[in-house]
């Protein structure tokens, strides 16, 4: 029988949402190649598997995948896992997709549990057009683009840096709804829904723990305009400029404001990193 990889979605948290066709899939493998043998061995203690693991992690893709790829035209099944959730989903696997692909090996993908989706849902927020944008940028004019998307927005955030995140979002347009959603499927789950503000207010001077999915409902119309005028203020008033100056130059180019453009550079918290 040919090689061929399956592409396995593991729990996000709670082990029993794991599927039939997944625990079918990983005791026919003969090699699973986890994002960290040590957390997946807790799941395949936990039903029984005893197939071989290998380490494929992030750092390791390019120099495993190879190896993995030879095993399957030899004739092995590998089954891909990650830690938590769907693999290639702001987690490894996309070297070893693309190089099955190339290989001409069958890519089996089953279906699974999806931090990202289970926050989707959880939000109440419409579903028609999202996006999801991994984890956010850092750096404080990328995050403030990022948070312009006209559709909903799923993305993944450290506990270290949400409020600083929401403390941004809630200056740019403090209206905007929002979903915090928490360790979902697991003990602890929070979800809590609210405006920016509400939540950047919940959350300001507090200490966050466990796996945090932010969903942000779509920027009205002209946010996003204010929002790139906002952010050619911080950029001048950065190069030297005064802010009050540097909002008046901006406002002639732009249909918003000085005042506004004004307001909303001074009401924005000046770092995004902790």
């Amino acid at each position: 029988m040919a090689g061929r990889l399956v592409v396995c979605p593991t729990p996000i948290g709670n082990l029993e949402d794991v599927t039939l066709r997944v625990l079918g899939a990983l005791r026919e493998a003969d090699v699973i190649a986890c994002e960290d043998t040590r957390t997946t061995k807790v799941l395949l203690d936990r039903y029984g598997v005893s197939a071989e693991r290998v380490r494929y992690d992030a750092h390791l893709e390019r120099r495993a995948a190879p190896r993995l790829v030879e095993r399957m035209l030899a004739g092995e099944v590998v089954a891909l896992v990650s830690d938590a959730g769907t693999p290639l989903v702001a987690d490894p696997g996309l070297v070893l997709v693309q190089a099955a692909v190339a290989a001409g090996l069958e890519v089996e993908v089953l279906p699974g549990p999806s931090a990202a989706l289970t926050a989707l849902v959880a939000s109440g927020l419409p579903a028609e057009r999202w996006r999801f944008v991994g984890f956010l940028p850092r750096r404080r004019g990328e995050l403030e683009r990022a948070l312009q998307a006209t559709d909903t927005i799923v993305a993944f955030e450290s506990p270290r840096r949400v409020a600083a995140t929401l403390a941004v979002l809630a200056a740019l347009d403090p209206g905007r709804p929002v979903a915090f959603c928490r360790e979902l499927t697991k003990l602890h789950e929070e979800v809590v829904r609210g405006s920016a503000a509400e939540l950047a207010a919940r959350l300001e001077g507090g200490s966050v723990r466990g796996e945090v999915v932010l969903v942000i409902g779509a920027a009205a119309e002209g946010a996003s305009e204010l929002a790139a005028g906002v952010d050619a203020v911080r950029r001048l008033v950065e190069a030297g400029a005064r802010p009050r100056a540097a909002a008046t130059v901006v406002a002639e180019l732009t249909g918003a404001t000085a005042n506004e453009l004004y307001r909303a550079h001074t009401a924005q918290p000046r770092s995004v990193t902790t």
